[in-house]
């Protein structure tokens, strides 16, 4: 398993832009991919965004598509997470995680990050 810690989460204004961090330790496969998912208060644990660990492939849930971009560092072993134009029902934990296989299911992703903040209010 990796060993993921996540960072840049804030309070940020709506509309605002803030962008995440994701560090991983370990050793990475080829295959596989990683991903952020989120979790508001009360909610379940929900996907937002996925990239192969080739980088070459991306996925985003409709609800932050064409505002959220997920990109990785390989020398780095970083995935950071974008998010511009942000609205009040972004504010959640954001997760990092990363699994062997390229899925959107969270119970599919075997090494998790104990989350960063992100409020978004004015």
């Amino acid at each position: 398993q990796l060993q993921l810690v996540e960072s840049g989460g804030d309070l940020v204004q709506p509309e605002g832009s803030l962008r995440l961090s994701c560090a991983a330790a370990g050793r990475i496969s080829t295959d596989g991919s990683m991903a952020w998912f989120r979790q508001a208060s009360g909610k379940e644990r929900e996907f937002v965004a996925i990239i192969s660990n080739g980088g070459t492939r991306t996925l985003y849930a409709d609800s932050v598509k064409g505002r959220f971009t997920i990109s990785r560092d390989n020398p780095r072993n970083t995935v950071d997470l974008q998010m511009n134009s942000l609205k009040p029902e972004d504010t959640a934990v954001y997760y990092c995680a990363a699994s062997q296989i390229w899925t959107t299911g969270a119970r599919a992703f075997d090494s998790w990050g104990r989350g960063t903040q992100v409020i978004v209010s004015s």
